[in-house]
């Protein structure tokens, strides 16, 4: 496969969209945990419970599955540069609402609501497909989501100086509002800046709003398979919340959530079947035609790589502390190391996609988180530290690798669903987080890191029966005509 390299230091033509939109996922990521380095000024100005704290915590990411579905259908109607723009400009007002707020339920109704900031990170990846070529859209997507990702990294190793420097028992609300104003001004600029295309390209569109396109009948109902974990999850997150847990939900509202989920997966079942009940009574042309089954393996893939690293970061600090009796600053900067890989093991994973091909690539790099986390599931106190943190760090790059790997394929699958599909395969990786955190919550650590392992095998399995994307696909011009597009 050809190569091209890309030239990181330039500020012009894709480059400059590049760099514009790795910056706005990372103001994203900055908002979305902006709370989490804070969160012990916030526990003492309300007062709050540890349990109180877990429910603010998990209130933060329960939005952010249906909020990936819904920005990906966002950014293939509206297009990349109203939809980032749009998104940054009211998170930033939910966040000045989040620090000026006076009651738990405030922190809890804010939390909720930026759960859509979390979810982000589906716009930047149409916006990159539309203006890299097949040949560089991997490392360049790499790039996009590593350094954005590292936004998280960023708040939780700033905002605590932040609130400090403007100190008093209020300094917290106004470091949280500063993100609000960084958000704010963002918007404005990546507005101004940015396109949603190359001159003379054109914004491929779907024909229909509301489900995803298939292309056969058997992927009619291997789409609707395919939705049910991601209610199922949050099924999970609100039985977390009920009174068998963490009783912050009575039962009877309890139910009304899962009245309400199972009537929203009837909801989207009927969207699905007006927007593809005609592929039960005509025949699609094979110009037109994907497979759906690489979109639920890429789903599967981002399951076990972001879902994972979510899982595992919320995790890590605790597990040194107690395995190797550190103090928590000890433990939490020697965990940090596992986030930190993103700035360059992202790329990279881009990288390999785009040189040696993708499904090879994936298929090396989900072969080595399963023996990362094999080797994780052994660590004990009668290993040495410095080899633990090895292991660590050798699993973590495999893990972030792996990401880049998944988002080097998914602008190839059908151009103008690029955003749907990116955002059920994110949504997959909150989907992921949520299970393995709850397995989590059963067994022991060393059990936690096999299940991932085996998980990863199963992918693995899955992943040899994706399509290579090859050639060209077909896309509709607004005349009708039809335009090819490099996909290889």
């Amino acid at each position: 496969m050809s190569h091209a390299k890309i030239n990181l230091f330039s500020f012009s033509g894709n480059i400059r969209t590049l760099h514009l939109t790795w910056i706005a996922f990372f103001i994203s990521f900055f908002i979305w945990f902006n709370h989490a380095p804070l969160m012990a000024s916030i526990q003492a100005t309300f007062s709050l419970s540890t349990q109180e704290v877990k429910a603010l915590l998990i209130m933060n990411v329960a939005l952010t599955i249906p909020a990936h579905i819904i920005i990906g259908m966002l950014v293939d109607k509206y297009g990349p540069r109203i939809t980032y723009s749009s998104l940054l400009f009211i998170s930033s007002f939910i966040c000045f609402f989040f620090a000026l707020a006076d009651s738990y339920e405030m922190l809890m109704a804010t939390r909720f609501a930026l759960g859509f900031v979390g979810a982000s990170f589906v716009i930047g990846i149409r916006m990159i497909g539309e203006w890299f070529p097949a040949k560089q859209v991997g490392i360049a997507e790499g790039i996009y989501g590593g350094w954005g990702n590292f936004g998280s990294a960023a708040a939780a190793l700033s905002l605590p100086t932040v609130a400090l420097v403007y100190g008093g028992d209020d300094g917290w609300r106004y470091a949280i509002a500063s993100t609000g104003v960084i958000a704010f001004i963002y918007s404005f600029i990546f507005y101004k800046l940015t396109r949603n295309t190359p001159n003379g390209s054109t914004y491929f569109k779907p024909k229909n709003t509301g489900a995803m396109e298939v292309t056969s009948k058997n992927d009619f109902y291997f789409y609707l398979l395919m939705n049910i974990p991601m209610y199922a999850a949050l099924a999970v997150l609100t039985w977390k919340l009920g009174p068998s847990n963490l009783d912050i939900l009575d039962e009877f509202f309890t139910d009304i959530i899962y009245i309400t989920l199972i009537s929203l997966y009837a909801y989207q079942t009927a969207q699905v079947w007006r927007i593809n009940e005609h592929v039960f009574s005509e025949e699609i042309p094979e110009i037109h035609r994907y497979q759906f089954k690489n979109v639920a393996i890429l789903n599967l893939s981002y399951l076990v790589t972001f879902g994972s690293e979510l899982a595992v970061v919320s995790m890590l600090p605790l597990f040194f502390k107690d395995t190797f009796d550190l103090s928590i600053v000890q433990a939490g900067l020697l965990a940090s190391g596992f986030a930190f890989m993103n700035l360059v093991a992202r790329p990279g994973g881009g990288f390999f996609s785009d040189r040696f091909g993708r499904k090879k690539s994936l298929t090396m790099l989900i072969g080595g988180l399963a023996v990362g986390y094999y080797l994780m599931s052994h660590i004990d106190p009668s290993w040495s530290l410095p080899l633990a943190v090895a292991t660590t760090m050798a699993c973590s790059f495999f893990v972030q690798a792996g990401e880049g790997a998944v988002f080097a394929i998914v602008p190839l699958v059908k151009r103008r669903m690029t955003g749907q599909i990116a955002g059920m395969t994110g949504a997959y990786g909150n989907v992921g987080a949520v299970a393995f955190l709850t397995v989590y919550s059963f067994v022991d650590p060393s059990t936690f890191f096999l299940v991932i392992a085996c998980a990863a095998i199963a992918t693995l399995v899955a992943v040899q029966f994706l399509d290579e994307p090859q050639g060209q696909t077909a896309e509709i011009m607004p005349d009708g005509t039809v335009q090819m597009i490099d996909v290889a």
